[in-house]
């Protein structure tokens, strides 16, 4: 592992990470689970979770071995009660007599004896501070100090017992915050917020260190990855603060299923492992689990030897930026680029040698030659950049066309891109709109351009041909911030001979790290040997949607399935995705169990919740308003209740 670095002139309060321009990983206290190692010197680890039932201990020792294959190395199984707490005994065994020591967890709601009972059995507890001893109801609670101070006297007591019992017996534990699921006294006391979500796990933490426990993972699980993200980079920074840091386990719950799940993932992950940290992934994908552990894979491995990349220009004085929480950077307007404007997506359409309408399909236009029209589908780009190339046929209204300097002319939703020097020297400009290629190292281009001839008709264009190029945007946005410039900027990034998976997720993290932190006004996506010009659209509007920049879909919350789940979550998801994937803008909860309910949806706007076998509760927003619908009318009964609320609309016919 690399040298430890650290930006001496970052404010220390803002210091959750080595290091903001040079990569390492966060050296955190080491942890044995089993005989494997966590944290310190360690690889980042991959888990995943069964998906039977525990008391089934046949096909959940067969599961976890499809597991194993796969490359998990730790193994999670639910014991929402004492029963299944104690099979775990029998599923270790099993493992161990076929050869198979891969350390396995038990996950624990609501039920503390549980957890004692699995401690004796098993490497690992996770405990979630939101319900292991407290409840929530949604209930706002008025507390003096004196009657909080009371409720963690209270906590301690129901706590202690397994910490104690863990110390004992060697294990592990893992506190699990989630954002949907913090108690109604934490809400109450902090509010719904990642600091809320730390203060969770730091009242266990707590409890553990006064009984000289240290063997703990923290996690700070959101299906929101902005506030997943705020939520482990000020438990970072805590931790740095208080003098031990604890490994990280990292994850965005209910991420949900293919490729939306996939980039709502490494938006969330990718963000934070950019910064050194996380010491293990579980992806939350509504698949088989073992189809988590390649992706887990696929995000850990690109910081294996990114420590190697080139140098970036250091850092001097306090950031001009707040990482712990979101505000996206002022920028004036250009055109549709910038200020109050949604981020804009450019499509690149340059290695046609010819362009003709049809071309348009994958950027989300369709020209119906019969009636010499042209149709919008649900996600179209804002610009099309198109080499030395000018369209000689009428384009859509909503559509720009971006195209070479060299080759422009001052036609109509035509726009020049121009080299940084060619635009400094240049004598015919877009009256509109100038876009302006820039390599993030540069950061003498801000003051350049600053002083051009039309510094507020200009929009840069932002790429980085560095192997840590998320930081070196980053510092190429603080420059900005320094020279209080407000011109907005296009992320731009390429990428060549990937599969379809690695390019979602590689692209996930560059673009979608920037865009958490408030950086961006666009982006465009440039692809050699991979990723066909539909797949670019999709995951360009897929990234925007899991930062929460720009809202172009229904957002399905959907859980990975575990052995409580009451339903086949994959076919479920489907049917109410065929039924309400029109639906722009709306957020549906689709959860397997009461665990991961109400709270666990977070902010979706409707959920569908299984409460029993083959019932189902509706909710609008928190609140439950339909009870044990029979699961065969739970899917209609969901689209009438969307309608009671003036939230439906009818789907239009797809253009094809």
């Amino acid at each position: 592992m690399p040298e430890e670095k650290s930006d001496n002139n970052v404010n220390k309060d803002q210091k959750y990470c080595n290091s903001l321009i040079e990569f390492s990983r966060l050296k955190s206290h080491e942890v044995k689970i089993g005989e494997l190692g966590f944290g310190a010197d360690n690889p980042i680890r991959l888990q995943s979770m069964t998906t039977t039932d525990t008391m089934d201990t046949a096909a959940s020792v067969e599961q976890a071995k499809r597991m194993i294959e796969a490359g998990c190395e730790l193994v999670r199984f639910t014991a929402p009660s004492k029963r299944e707490a104690e099979n775990l005994k029998n599923i270790r065994a099993e493992l161990d007599a076929q050869g198979l020591t891969t350390p396995l967890v038990a996950d624990i709601h609501f039920t503390p004896n549980a957890a004692e009972v699995a401690a004796h059995h098993i490497e690992k507890i996770r405990v979630n501070p939101g319900n292991y001893a407290d409840k929530k109801k949604f209930e706002e609670i008025e507390y003096t100090d004196e009657s909080y101070q009371a409720e963690l006297v209270r906590i301690r007591e129901k706590f202690t017992p397994l910490v104690l019992l863990c110390k004992e017996l060697d294990r592990t534990m893992r506190i699990g915050t989630n954002h949907g699921s913090l108690s109604d006294r934490i809400t109450s006391r902090y509010g719904d917020t990642p600091e809320g979500m730390v203060n969770s796990a730091l009242e266990f933490m707590e409890i553990c260190e006064d009984n000289e426990f240290y063997n703990l993972v923290i996690s700070m699980k959101s299906s929101n990855p902005q506030v997943m993200v705020q939520a482990y980079r000020i438990l970072a920074a805590e931790m740095i603060k208080r003098g031990r840091v604890y490994p990280l386990h990292l994850g965005v719950t209910e991420a949900g299923e293919g490729k939306d799940g996939r980039i709502k993932s490494a938006v969330g992950i990718g963000t934070l492992l950019e910064d050194g940290l996380g010491d293990t992934i579980r992806v939350s994908l509504t698949e088989a689990p073992e189809n988590e552990i390649p992706v887990a894979r696929k995000l850990a491995e690109r910081y294996e030897k990114r420590a190697d990349h080139a140098s970036i220009t250091p850092l001097k004085g306090e950031l001009p930026y707040d990482p712990f929480s979101y505000s996206r950077r002022k920028s004036h307007a250009v055109r549709n680029v910038g200020d109050h404007n949604v981020p804009v997506i450019i499509s690149d359409l340059s290695h046609f040698d010819d362009l003709k309408p049809a071309q348009f399909f994958a950027a989300g236009y369709v020209y119906k030659p019969q009636d010499d029209k042209w149709h919008l589908k649900e996600q179209c780009v804002d610009y099309i950049y198109t080499g030395n190339k000018i369209p000689e046929f009428e384009l859509p209204g909503t559509l720009g066309i971006i195209c070479d300097a060299a080759s422009w002319e001052a036609k109509n939703q035509v726009f020049p891109i121009f080299d940084l020097s060619a635009f400094l020297s240049a004598d015919h400009y877009s009256e509109e709109i100038n876009f302006v290629k820039v390599n993030a190292d540069q950061l003498d281009a801000i003051e350049a351009i600053q002083k051009s001839k039309l510094p507020d008709k200009a929009v840069i264009v932002l790429s980085t041909k560095n192997d840590h190029g998320v930081a070196e945007m980053r510092r190429f946005f603080i420059e900005m911030a320094v020279h209080n410039c407000g011109i907005p900027v296009i992320l731009s990034r390429s990428y060549q001979d990937l599969d379809d998976e690695s390019f979602q997720l590689q692209s996930a993290t560059d673009l979608g790290a920037p865009l958490i932190d408030g950086f961006g006004d666009g982006i465009a996506i440039h692809t050699e040997n991979c990723a066909n010009p539909q797949m670019v659209t999709a995951t360009s509007f897929g990234i925007l949607q899991a930062t929460r920049t720009r809202i172009s879909k229904t957002e399905y919350i959907s859980c990975p399935s575990c052995g409580r789940t009451l339903f086949d979550l994959q076919e479920t998801t489907a049917k109410i995705r065929s039924k309400t994937n029109h639906l722009k803008g709306l957020k549906i909860g689709i959860m397997g169990c009461i665990v991961n309910g109400p709270g666990e949806m977070a902010d979706a706007d409707y959920g569908y919740v299984g409460v029993g076998k083959g019932k189902i509760n509706l909710y609008k927003e928190r609140e439950v308003v339909k009870k044990n619908i029979p699961e065969e009318d739970a899917l209609d009964e969901l689209v009438e209740l969307i309608k009671s609320y003036g939230d439906w609309i009818e789907a239009k016919a797809e253009v094809h």
